[in-house]
């Protein structure tokens, strides 16, 4: 299979319109109006980049698990505190 077997396809030229927009009343009406430059974007804070990189309801839950996890941690210090002291 070499390169010269295979041809490559030239690419056709694409009809231009004999009349001008200008000149063409029906050509007139399907030039879209001109769109208005977009405004700058304001510098995205801290929150809104965490928010855009994890769903909130993961953050929920993570935040969620941290404190039950905190709590059930506690509990069991507790509870080797208080076995402790009944020696």
């Amino acid at each position: 299979m070499s390169p010269a077997s295979h041809p490559t396809p030239t690419p056709t030229p694409t009809p231009s319109p004999s009349a001008s927009p200008a000149t063409s009343p029906s050509r007139a009406d399907d030039v879209p109006p001109q769109a208005e430059p977009l405004p700058e974007r304001a510098p995205v804070s801290v929150r809104m980049r965490m928010e855009s990189k994890f769903p909130r309801g993961l953050v929920i839950r993570l935040i969620a698990y941290l404190f039950v996890g905190h709590l059930f941690a506690f509990f069991v210090y507790l509870l080797f505190v208080l076995g402790g002291q009944n020696q």
